[in-house]
């Protein structure tokens, strides 16, 4: 599950980011409304975690301009806001949640897995491709017909490859699907888990492209 945090406070966003990875989310951190907007725009996202206090565009702005172009995605707002006033502003403006500052993370991470839930519940299209079922709403996967464990990063990996086949996937955007924005990587990441999931699903399922990247072949 890859989440957008949205959040200009260093110490408070940092804390976030720890606790979201700690429960194997892949998590972008954005510090203002404008930067939101662009990756809510560039990436696709299971759910956006939200402060309204933002420099450059406040986090209402974000809200209404996603729902404006329909995008379903859900939003948790979490925001030093605590009036019934702005509750209801947030809400209205297409919040699927809202929760106030200082909040305990325990509380945190259970709306998240909630608005992930209904999200899910509300079912995704299976990704098929050569024998390998891809359940997004599940996270479940199958190699012809039979259970397939992939970790985290392994179906982050796979998952935009099976989407798009025979689409090529260079190194550093396939590095931006395993791991958050701005973190640190190791130089060989990638291969490593495009070598697990050789092993997995043949050899040849993952082709190397010289010089570019890495696909899986249409055919």
């Amino acid at each position: 599950m890859r989440i957008l945090l949205v959040e200009d406070d260093a110490m408070i966003g940092r804390a976030v980011l720890d606790v979201l990875r700690a429960e194997h989310y892949a998590v972008d951190w954005v510090r203002d409304g404008v930067a939101a907007e662009a990756a809510a725009l560039a990436e696709r996202y299971d759910l956006v975690l939200l402060d309204l206090g933002l420099p450059k565009a406040d986090g209402l702005t974000v809200l209404r301009s996603l729902r404006a172009r329909r995008d379903t995605v859900p939003v948790l707002v979490a925001t030093a806001r605590d009036a019934v006033g702005d509750r209801v502003a947030g809400l209205d403006a297409g919040a699927d949640d809202y929760i106030v500052k200082p909040y305990d993370t325990d509380e945190l991470l259970a709306r998240v897995r909630a608005l992930l839930r209904r999200s899910a519940a509300r079912g995704e299209p299976l990704i098929s491709h050569k024998g390998v079922e891809l359940n997004p709403a599940t996270r479940e996967a199958t190699l012809d017909g039979q259970p397939l464990s992939l970790t985290p990063r392994e179906w982050a990996l796979l998952e935009p490859m099976l989407q798009r086949p025979g689409v090529v996937f260079s190194r550093p955007q396939l590095e931006q699907k395993l791991y958050g924005w701005k973190d640190d990587i190791s130089s060989n990441a990638v291969e490593v888990y495009v070598h697990g999931l050789r092993k997995k699903l043949g050899a040849d399922f993952i082709r190397t492209v010289r010089g570019l990247g890495y696909v899986v072949p249409r055919e």
